[in-house]
């Protein structure tokens, strides 16, 4: 009998295992996909890493989980800036002096500040949905090129239609200043992904086994383990007994060019609603350092699709409006009846996770487990 059960091999998944393995516990690790490292895996294609399921910069302010993943693997020092692309013309992204500059033809802050306080006095008292809360932080010429196609693409309906909540606050820079991130790191391993992974996983008292569905096949590992650590999707542990909880899904499509540098950039946003895909990735771009691969005359370039999920697909965005948190509120109590069964990361929370923020849980995870059973 194992100590653990792991369902899912993602971070959550993953870094859960190591802890508990260097700590003399049997983990059986159970992954639905053929690989391991849910959606961080990558595929490599003449010596490019791709991100199978979309793009993964790794960027956090906790030093210790900095600290934590390079034991690891090195970091390669990629700092994220993307590019908007509002029918042909460009745009730095976060929105910053750069951005202010394309828009409208000005040099100074305060040029800036005056424009955006005019434009934020278009919505008079609380916003009362996600256009009128995206006018009211950034003004309308912000919201109507860089923000409301993209927006409506990503989840499938209308600004309009959105709730407010969706957008707390929307990042502005009166600086010169590209970096997407505030973090104090930022990064992408120098071997991809994949490199992660396998460091976590490659360890004594950890056994995996890819292609395994446990939801359908839960009956046949209901004794090998003293608990479960559960990484899918709530609702789906439980049958969907209550509903389905509502997701985003994502469609990819990847080119291969005979060129070496196709757009110049690794992320691009195309934030006209005209367009079907909200964002392209040129991969190579995201492996700084390597001058061997940005010359080679070889290159490829993945779209995004949202859509709507169905069962079945993989799950990527929740759907955080109130239906949703409400039901997912009474899965919620429904898990901490479950006995000797951890549920953690962003499936099995419906919320989304950035990568630091989930390596982070499964640490305070481990360490409560480790606590309570003491």
């Amino acid at each position: 009998m194992y100590d653990y059960l792991i369902v899912g091999s993602g971070l959550f998944g993953c870094v859960f295992a190591h802890e508990m393995a260097e700590r003399g516990k049997t983990c059986l690790v159970l992954e639905r996909r053929a690989q391991v490292g849910g959606n961080v895996a990558c595929e490599e294609r003449d010596g490019i890493y791709l991100h199978t399921y979309g793009a993964h910069i790794f960027h956090t302010s906790y030093e210790d989980v900095w600290q934590y993943v390079n034991k690891f693997v090195r970091f390669n020092g990629y700092v994220n800036s993307p590019v908007a692309n509002y029918m042909g013309h460009l745009y730095n992204l976060p929105f910053n002096m750069n951005t202010f500059r394309e828009l409208w033809d000005i040099v100074t802050p305060s040029e800036a500040r005056a424009i955006i306080a005019e434009q934020r006095q278009a919505i008079k008292g609380e916003p009362q949905n996600l256009e009128e809360q995206a006018i009211s932080l950034v003004g309308t010429d912000i919201y109507t090129k860089l923000i409301k196609g993209y927006t409506e693409k990503q989840w499938g309906r209308s600004c309009t239609e959105l709730p407010a909540f969706i957008i707390k606050r929307l990042p502005v820079r009166y600086t010169f200043d590209n970096n997407y991130f505030n973090d104090r790191y930022q990064g992408i391993p120098e071997d991809g992904y994949n490199s992660l992974i396998k460091a976590l996983l490659d360890m004594p008292g950890i056994e995996v086994r890819t292609g395994v569905d446990y939801n359908k096949e839960r009956a046949a590992f209901a004794d090998v383990a003293q608990t479960v650590v559960y990484t899918g999707p709530i609702d789906e542990y439980f049958g969907y007994k209550l509903g389905q909880l509502e997701y985003r899904g994502l469609r990819f499509e990847t080119q291969r060019f005979t060129e070496a540098n196709h757009q110049g950039v690794a992320v691009m946003n195309y934030t006209a609603r005209e367009v079907p895909f909200t964002r392209t990735i040129e991969h190579k771009h995201f492996m700084r350092g390597r001058e061997d691969i940005a010359a080679q005359p070889v290159t490829y370039v993945t779209r995004e699709y949202p859509h709507d999920w169905q069962p079945g697909e993989e799950a990527y965005y929740p759907v955080n409006n109130e239906r949703n948190q409400k039901l997912y509120a009474q899965y919620k109590d429904l898990a901490t009846q479950e006995q000797n069964v951890i549920f953690g990361g962003r499936l099995a929370e419906y919320k989304y996770y950035d990568m630091d923020d989930v390596i982070k849980s499964a640490l305070d995870c481990v360490q409560a487990t480790v606590t309570q059973g003491e």
